[in-house]
């Protein structure tokens, strides 16, 4: 893991927290949440505030995850929005952090300037002891403040404030203006300024759990469905119907089709489907050829070119799909037909424009893990569980690339890859409607046709 910290690949972009005044601050909100500290004076965090080294020094990389649900956070400077969020659990929670930050910037700005905020995203399942407690997990909120009361001490202000204005015997209510002074000390004027965070809900229907070997759960969709790609077996009695895993690829690209949720690279439109195609087939290569000896270090065109005819009998069926796909979009060769249980099928497509497209293309990337830029972009947790057991050959190509190829423009290598969807797309929050929502348990399939 060593060759992707350096390139920036792994634990890039977090916030350092080396001054004293941030770690005293870091440690009374840790202790406020969790009752523990750290003795570290430089450490790192992601935008939840959780830090892999005090997670070493602690022996516990879940301690701001208890269980794995309602995560934890903790906030010391407006400059973590912009950091990744580690340890996963949830595909929704880096969204939800990111939309609370910006909604409340103004606010968390200022108090950020004298204390830590420490808060929770908060639902009504504490533990998901089995997979059917999941969907229990309907709406996120968001609980959070300073750990000195700062927001519950300027809500009770406020109420003495109001009480002051409206009794007409509120001048002469000493012990009333007492307590109000000695608020206003904590909190400053807060009819001036009012310390208020606004209250936001999160609807979580369409999400990926890494908890049971990692599911996909569509519920919000015309056809809802779980996808379990590790296995559907010991998941046992589940809210809705149909539950798939990565055996049954006729009945999951039927899903996809029936909802309406992935479009192939060759029809959509805006990119350079080829060269998107040429890539994958790069990839796949590489993966053929690894454990060969073959010396991939910068690698060109040509170099790809004379590996392929010299593995000729390593390459995989997706490798020959993609290149007569390849042949029939730029020399106008025969059609080929890559039916859904062919090994390529997922290879050629991508998330349609949708609300789930950040979620479909994360389930595409782990249904064609060859693509190790799809899989780095959209899935990382899955990327670095696969880059541990790797050859050499091939962690050294896969770094060298996605450091020149992706480091060097994110947003407009994105862009080229999905065109309209940013793989990191956030949960929209919640309508202001009390009437919960009832989980769908059928759908259309019955027997299921070959493509």
């Amino acid at each position: 893991m060593q060759r992707l910290i350096r390139a920036g690949l792994m634990f890039g972009n977090l916030f350092h927290v080396s001054s004293p005044a941030l770690v005293e601050r870091y440690n009374r909100a840790l202790k406020h949440l969790t009752g523990k500290t750290t003795k570290l004076t430089d450490f790192h965090v992601d935008i939840s505030g959780y830090s892999p080294e005090v997670g070493d020094e602690l022996d516990d990389h879940l301690y701001l995850n208890h269980a794995g649900v309602n995560r934890q956070f903790i906030l010391l400077s407006m400059d973590q929005r912009r950091c990744p969020l580690l340890n996963t659990k949830f595909s929704t929670s880096r969204g939800i952090l990111q939309q609370f930050y910006a909604e409340n910037e103004a606010q968390l700005f200022a108090l950020t300037a004298r204390d830590a905020v420490a808060g929770e995203l908060v639902n009504s399942v504490y533990d998901v002891s089995t997979p059917a407690r999941l969907f229990d997990i309907r709406r996120i909120t968001i609980d959070a403040d300073t750990t000195g009361g700062t927001v519950r001490d300027a809500k009770k202000l406020g109420r003495l404030v109001g009480r002051f204005k409206n009794d007409q015997d509120g001048w002469f209510d000493d012990v009333l203006i007492a307590e109000m002074i000695d608020l206003a000390g904590k909190t400053g004027d807060v009819v001036r300024n009012p310390v208020k965070l606004s209250n936001m809900a999160f609807d979580q229907r369409d999400f990926w759990t890494a908890h049971f070997g990692g599911m996909y759960i569509f519920q919000d969709v015309e056809h809802p469905a779980v996808i379990a790609p590790s296995g559907k077996e010991g998941l046992g009695e589940l809210p809705l119907k149909y539950v798939f895993d990565a055996r049954d690829r006729n009945r999951i690209a039927q899903f996809f089709e029936l909802n309406g949720l992935t479009e192939t690279i060759i029809e959509a439109r805006g990119i350079n489907s080829a060269a998107i195609l040429r890539q994958k087939m790069d990839f796949i290569l590489v993966d053929a050829v690894a454990n060969s000896q073959a010396d991939l270090a910068g690698a060109t065109r040509g170099d790809m070119r004379r590996l392929a005819r010299q593995h000729s009998d390593k390459l995989p069926p997706e490798f020959h799909a993609l290149a007569a796909l390849v042949n029939w979009a730029e020399n106008g060769g025969p059609w080929p037909r890559i039916a859904s249980d062919h090994p390529a099928y997922f290879y050629t497509l991508r998330a349609a424009d949708t609300k789930d497209a950040a979620l479909v293309n994360m389930l595409l990337a782990e249904l064609a893990a060859k693509d190790i830029r799809q899989l780095f972009i959209c899935h990382k947790e899955l990327f670095y569980r696969t880059y541990a057991g790797w050859s050499e050959a091939k962690k050294a190509y896969v770094v060298a690339f996605l450091e020149a190829e992706y480091q060097a423009d994110k947003a407009g290598a994105r862009a080229a890859l999905f065109g309209h969807d940013a793989p990191m797309e956030e949960p929209k929050p919640a309508k202001p409607d009390p009437v919960s929502d009832r989980i769908a348990a059928v759908g259309p399939w019955g027997a299921v046709r070959r493509r």
